[in-house]
């Protein structure tokens, strides 16, 4: 029995909220860490002691092994929690704990290490009879034998990372014609990402299914499997949509493929919450894609369909306690959806977005569990993963489970910066999700009909937020309702609106020859709109907005739109950067400029990479022509739209001339 009564977190985000409620209720005291770009974050603020560990860039501090273990010592924590993702899987960071008397959350390091290594996990798994992708896992890492094995392989083709996952260092080929490029980008990105640049190559499975099997294993060699989940609605090989159980699976198919999880588990004498991935073509054949030797970002659907807190199962099983329930005793109850909160542009090539959480409402509901490490008054760094939160539905069906989250969706308000919440939507009232038909080829094969908001919706935003511009405008100089009209033209949108109020809550607005009369109710952040048309019902609905000086946002249940009343601003055009200007697409850090004052470039070439939120960015040419400056250096830490270097247009160098 290994006996601990404080636990360091060594983590942060909302998985770092979600191990502190459970420690807490199971009677420890609780350690956070932050950097400083998390210093006011919501996990600091809930656990009983906080230490900063560094700067916010991850290297100097989550990811410091060193300045985590003093924060243990400093604090007498004796046990850490990782969490996922930073050095929950880092054989030496595990290590670092036994060797400091710290009891470490997990499984042992030789596991970790084993499994932690895509190479290595493969060939070990092949000896135990679990099948395996064909392709290329040796240790010979040279470009040309890399590529040699690509030939043999043949298209299609996955270049993979050996020492991670989340989609970095992984590369779909169809085309060998630029096979070294292809194998330099991949490694260039698992280096920064993991610290290695060891690759494997597998034959691309096209349009599989990802599911994955939940088990657990305590110090006493018993193993078992907690119900699968099937997570193949991705973007970017990373998940966006996670249920339980797969609607694709019978119960044979799911009971071989949880005892062949559990075989895998036992070959490297794990310990603790694990996850053993599955590719699954159309056929039903499985074939192992990796081990992930922690907690998975999306075990609450797990914890929905079994009743069961696995953080509480860590805890126990990390302190010396058998498993608490054996493999018969396991419930599948219901159906639960789980999907990921990001704060990104859906519509953009999930283009991260940086930014403050003025407002962040949720509404409680039976069946339905929001994780979170975020609060109203939270800001979204560029220096961490752009997930804000999850968003589970549990109910006793698929179908009401559907509906349940579609409507949790709605109701969850974040105002101050861009989410996918609308795309979100848009995936679960998909024709082919609701028929448990999505694969892993889901998202990219209806990219088409995944749409930003319609012309008309943004107008009739537009028209509501110059209402409440409008009002809220005169509610603070104090004039009267029925005061003069005024003129207001949005950033957003560079129309000009004419607002009058003609009654007690009533404003007309009259916009390129339009006149629409609003009926506005406000209390806090909540705004009902009503819709007056002659000779038709009147048609309301709720919005929520917040209004800031001259800035309104407006959230209409998909989307939240940011607006900026400019009606005395100096002209937004004549500020606005040419063709020729390359500017950071987000708050980030510059890994490379390929590119020298005087170096000719054609329209499409890559310019510069920027990394934010574990993602690398390349940035390509708008035009053709010659680079005249360059603004910023490699490793600078770079603002949203600030110049990286100017590109001299062809035509108008010789214009000049």
């Amino acid at each position: 029995m290994t006996e601990f009564k404080k636990i360091l977190i060594a983590n942060r985000g909302e998985i770092a909220v979600r191990v502190i409620a459970t420690a807490k209720k199971m009677g420890y005291a609780t350690v956070a860490v932050y950097s400083d770009a998390d210093a006011n974050a919501l996990h600091v603020q809930q656990a009983d002691e906080a230490v900063h560990i560094g700067p916010s860039a991850v290297a100097e501090s989550y990811l410091n092994i060193d300045h985590i273990i003093q924060a243990a010592q400093v604090t007498g924590a004796d046990a850490i929690h990782p969490g996922y993702g930073f050095l929950s899987e880092n054989s030496a960071f595990a290590a670092a704990c036994e060797a400091n008397g710290i009891c470490f959350i997990g499984p042992p390091s030789p596991a970790i290490e084993l499994m932690g290594s895509k190479r290595q996990s493969k060939l070990a798994v092949e000896k135990a009879g679990v099948p395996t992708v064909p392709g290329y896992d040796g240790a010979d890492q040279s470009l040309d034998t890399l590529a040699h094995e690509a030939e043999r392989i043949q298209t299609p083709l996955m270049i993979k990372a050996s020492a991670g996952g989340g989609g970095r260092g992984m590369r779909l080929v169809t085309d060998l014609s630029h096979i070294k490029s292809d194998l330099q980008s991949a490694r260039s990105e698992a280096e920064h990402a993991f610290g290695s640049g060891e690759l494997i190559l597998e034959k691309a499975i096209l349009s599989p299914r990802h599911i994955e099997v939940q088990v657990f294993a305590d110090q006493f060699g018993h193993c078992v499997y907690l119900w699968e989940r099937d997570c193949s609605v991705q973007r970017r090989h990373q998940k966006v949509v996670e249920e339980a159980p797969s609607p694709f699976l019978t119960a044979p198919m799911r009971k071989t493929m949880g005892e062949a999880a559990v075989k895998v588990a036992q070959l490297c004498n794990y310990v603790g919450a694990g996850t053993v991935e599955f590719l699954v073509d159309e056929a039903g054949a499985f074939y192992f894609l990796e081990m992930n030797t922690r907690l998975q970002v999306e075990h609450p659907v797990t914890e929905m369909i079994t009743g069961l807190d696995l953080v509480e199962w860590q805890l126990r099983v990390a302190s010396g306690e058998p498993l608490p329930l054996a493999q018969n005793q396991i419930q599948l109850n219901g159906h639960a959806i789980e999907v990921r909160l990001y704060a990104e542009d859906a519509y953009r090539n999930y283009l991260p977005q940086t930014g403050p959480v003025h407002v962040w409402q949720t509404e409680p509901e039976c069946g339905i569990r929001i994780d979170s490490g975020v609060q109203s008054g939270s800001e979204i760094s560029p220096f961490y993963d752009p997930m804000l939160a999850k968003i589970i539905a549990h109910a006793a069906d698929r179908r009401t489970a559907i509906r349940k989250l579609d409507r949790a969706l709605g109701n969850t308000v974040l105002l101050g910066t861009q989410t996918n919440r609308g795309f979100l939507r848009q995936l679960i009232n998909h024709p082919a999700f609701n028929a448990g038909a999505a694969t892993t080829a889901f998202i990219a094969a209806h990219q088409s009909e995944w749409q930003a908001p319609t012309a008309e919706a943004e107008q009739r935003n537009a028209l509501i937020a110059a209402a409440l511009l409008h009002s809220q405008q005169q509610t603070q100089n104090h004039h009267n309702k029925l005061g003069t009209a005024s003129r207001l033209t949005l950033a957003a949108t560079d129309t000009t609106y004419l607002c009058r109020a003609s009654g007690a809550d009533t404003i007309t607005i009259t916009c390129q020859e339009q006149v629409l009369q609003l009926q506005l109710e406000w209390q806090g952040c909540q705004a009902r709109v009503s819709v007056l048309t002659p000779d038709q019902p009147t048609h309301s609905r709720h919005y929520h907005f917040l209004q800031q000086e001259e800035n309104l946002y407006l959230d209409d249940g998909n989307q939240t739109f940011h607006y900026r009343n400019i009606s005395h601003a100096a002209s937004e055009k004549a500020s606005r950067k040419g063709s020729g200007h390359v500017v950071a697409p987000m708050d980030g850090n510059l890994v490379s400029i390929s590119v020298t004052v005087g170096s000719s470039v054609k329209q499409g070439d890559i310019v510069a990479t920027v990394e934010a939120m574990k993602m690398e960015h390349q940035l390509r040419a708008s035009v053709a022509g010659s680079v005249a400056e360059v603004r910023a250096q490699v490793g600078d830490q770079l603002k949203a739209r600030q110049l990286i270097l100017l590109i001299n247009e062809e035509n108008k160098a010789n214009d000049s001339e």
